[in-house]
């Protein structure tokens, strides 16, 4: 828990970036699952060794945002977690990004075109070569490594940073598909978005309009793809829809169990 000592408990992000720089870098730490030091043997101080500091923070005062990396050994060309936490307009925290990697599987470069001009993800450009190596991989999009399977740590542990702050509610946007159906599975709600989802899952349905566009014309859209979240994932995010994936926001109220009434029941 927050210690007493502080005179006035922050509740946003905007009011822990005015506290002194150790006393954010000790609040913003609770949101890393405990599970990453043992799974990666990571000092409890996020210090090595050597005395170098794995835990990057960008947390100005007077920004509304925080932004966190963390790697498992300095220098790595990757941190094993980013997130990115801000405030909303009607007073909720709200993750835009949280991402956790493990170090030790293959990287797929699909975050970035062999020039070097990222690609947000595939989002504004698209590394169709380093894709395709992450969906044989058995990747998802947006996927550089194989993640470590921690949702449920990562959610259990954030509940705990949002109960600190004094709230019962926080905020994620997903940025693809499969995001947004893991969430649904874990308790989230759809705060805008849902005739979205239900319209992908009325398409991929028996005589749905997607269907016939799972016509094998790429490795993207192979006809499989219709009973698979990941592979649904996919075929979105290689624009089967005809637009992009986005205006779904979702919410969860702290201590809401997994959801077991979903119905995007097919494999992942």
């Amino acid at each position: 828990m927050f210690e007493a000592n502080i005179q006035h408990k922050p509740s946003t992000i905007s009011s822990i970036n005015l506290l002194p720089f150790a006393e954010k870098r000790r609040i913003y730490s609770h949101i890393i699952p405990p599970e990453i030091h043992r799974l990666l043997n990571i000092p409890q101080s996020f210090y090595d060794i050597n005395g170098i500091d794995l835990l990057t923070l960008t947390c100005p005062e007077g920004r509304v945002d925080m932004e966190m990396e963390l790697r498992h050994e300095a220098n790595f060309h990757d941190p094993i977690l980013y997130g990115h936490i801000t405030d909303t307009l009607n007073g909720l925290i709200h993750i835009l990004f949280y991402a956790i990697n493990d170090p030790n599987s293959p990287r797929f470069n699909i975050d970035h075109l062999d020039d070097g001009r990222p690609t947000l993800l595939g989002i504004e450009y698209r590394n169709i070569d380093s894709e395709l190596a992450a969906l044989q991989y058995g990747l998802a999009p947006g996927q550089i490594r194989r993640g470590l399977r921690l949702l449920p740590h990562v959610i259990r542990t954030f509940e705990r940073f949002i109960a600190e702050l004094g709230h019962e509610y926080y905020s994620v946007e997903p940025l693809f598909y499969h995001n947004a159906i893991l969430f649904e599975g874990n308790g989230f709600a759809y705060s805008s978005g849902k005739k979205i989802i239900e319209r992908i899952q009325s398409g991929f349905s028996v005589g749905g309009d997607l269907i016939p566009l799972l016509d094998g014309s790429n490795p993207f859209r192979m006809p499989v793809a219709a009973n698979h979240i990941r592979l649904r994932s996919w075929a979105i995010h290689d624009g089967i829809l005809g637009e992009y994936f986005t205006g779904v926001t979702m919410y969860k109220r702290l201590g809401v169990n997994a959801n077991i009434n979903s119905t995007h029941s097919c494999k992942w």
